[in-house]
């Protein structure tokens, strides 16, 4: 996980102020090393999700790939997803009632 994306962006919210609690079927016990307490970590992709205020997809493992999206958008405060592997495509997000945004393509995805 050394010098991960992931690892970046979670330190710049956690520097931020931001409460982040993750999920991640592989990396998880190095960032519990990075991390420590500062980051709350779920065994459950979405338990991670309940009362949280967005998605932030900063993984592409395959688990992630075919998302409940009936389910996240429940257990999300409101249904907003940062798709930074890009994995979802915009028009099915909004079809299913999703603020959505792509980083680092085409918008027109």
């Amino acid at each position: 996980m050394r010098e991960a994306p992931s690892e970046v962006i979670i330190k710049k919210l956690l520097n931020e102020g931001t409460n982040v609690r993750a999920y991640d079927p592989v990396a998880v016990e190095s960032a519990r090393k990075i991390f420590g307490n500062s980051v709350a970590f779920f065994d459950d992709q979405y338990e991670a999700l309940t009362d949280a205020d967005c998605l932030a997809l900063i993984t592409e493992w395959p688990e992630f790939r075919f998302p409940k999206l009936d389910v996240i958008k429940n257990l999300l405060k409101s249904p907003v997803v940062f798709d930074g592997r890009n994995i979802y495509e915009r028009s099915e997000m909004k079809r299913n009632g999703f603020t959505y945004y792509c980083i680092g393509i085409d918008t027109l995805k």
